[in-house]
């Protein structure tokens, strides 16, 4: 099991936007996108959409989804489920967590209620 390491505070992300924590920073394989709700919470997913090779963390939050810039596909940010086409895989949640102000990361363990 991955420790978790501190990634941010709050008031480095705008709300409804994502920061991204590369995999030299994470110790992860993949890229970390770290998403503020407009009600400050905090999730964590794999920053690529599993349709086509892009960004998710430059994609359109809203609420408690995100839709990747490419071609609108969305994802929910708490369990990564695919919710419209064209995408039809999952992307992959990692645990995240407030501390106070701090945001702390734990890569590679599925953020709780996701698969």
């Amino acid at each position: 099991m991955s420790d978790a390491i501190k990634v941010a505070v709050l008031d480095d992300i705008e709300q409804e936007e994502a920061i991204v924590i590369s995999p030299e920073d994470s110790g992860y394989k993949d890229a970390i996108a770290i998403f503020r709700t407009e009600d400050d919470e905090v999730y964590a997913i794999n920053d690529e959409c599993t349709h086509e090779v892009t960004s998710l963390a430059d994609g359109w939050v809203d609420g408690t989804e995100v839709e990747c810039p490419l071609h609108a596909a969305k994802f929910c940010l708490k369990t990564g489920e695919a919710l419209c086409m064209p995408a039809t895989e999952d992307v992959k949640t990692h645990k995240v967590e407030l501390r106070g102000e701090e945001i702390w990361l734990t890569p590679g363990v599925a953020a709780e209620g996701a698969e």
